[in-house]
């Protein structure tokens, strides 16, 4: 009798169930839309954040992005780009004045005196007022910072390409593969001797900067008239550089072959 009451009700249990699918699907009837009619909406939420998160997680993010630097650099945001070339170059020229365990006890120092007193001022106005906001900091606390070991290789072997190409280049300058490129290599380590006899790396980074916010909207405000003078070096340049090649015999010999 059970089982006969059993086979009996289960063609209206597969019937309701078929119906309330296309409801849970379409966002129709009570249903909420795109719930899960299997799971309910508790579960299906949790299974799909895991889902997402696993998902995100297996692909490395770039902090920067080509557009931001860009924008960076060439000053669409005054008041972002001024931060930026204001905290760097000062703390270039702390970097040119101090030593650098120096310059980072100081940063360290300051950025904790800024936490601290915001913490207690923070403790002394929830004792007063009586309120429970909690830690003032909790929305940062609470950031999964973690890095995956998926997005460790995928950066890894990202740099690895860069090193890979930077050793093959080594080796190929400082074995002459290509004469003229190994005596351009020796001609510009020859003035840096001169330039390392005037600056220090520092002063150099200092002037790296200023050159980076002040070289690209020069040029992007000037394109035209810059273009023009740089074609006539680059001609001049290559010519040059022909007239060289030329004169060597091991140069004109391989290009003959």
């Amino acid at each position: 009798m059970a089982e006969s009451s059993a086979a009996t009700q289960s063609p209206s249990i597969s019937s309701s169930s078929s119906g309330a699918e296309p409801s849970a699907l379409g966002g129709g009837g009570g249903g909420s839309p795109g719930a899960c009619p299997a799971l309910g909406a508790k579960s299906c939420g949790s299974s799909c954040a895991d889902s997402f998160v696993s998902s995100s997680s297996s692909q490395p993010v770039s902090i920067f992005s080509t557009s931001q630097v860009r924008d960076l650099i060439f000053w669409r945001d005054v008041k972002k780009t001024g931060f930026v070339f204001g905290t760097t170059l000062i703390m270039l020229l702390s970097l040119a004045a101090f030593s650098v365990i120096s310059v980072v006890s100081y940063l360290i120092l300051a950025l904790l005196s800024v936490t601290i007193s915001f913490r207690v001022y923070k403790s002394v106005i929830q004792a007063v007022q009586k309120s429970e906001e909690g830690h003032p900091f909790k929305a940062y606390l609470d950031v999964d910072i973690t890095l995956s070991s998926e997005a460790f290789h995928n950066y890894m072997n990202a740099a690895m390409v860069h090193v890979n190409r930077a050793l093959k280049l080594i080796i190929r300058l400082f074995l002459v593969e290509d004469l003229v490129d190994s005596l351009k290599l020796a001609v510009s380590m020859w003035l840096m001797t001169y330039v390392g006899a005037v600056f220090n790396g520092i002063t150099l980074l200092i002037l790296a900067e200023l050159l980076v916010f002040s070289v690209p909207i020069v040029y992007e405000k000037y394109k035209t008239q810059i273009d023009h003078y740089v074609g006539i070096a680059r001609d001049q340049t290559k010519s040059i550089v022909e007239k060289i090649q030329a004169k060597l015999p091991g140069i004109a010999k391989k290009k003959a072959e």
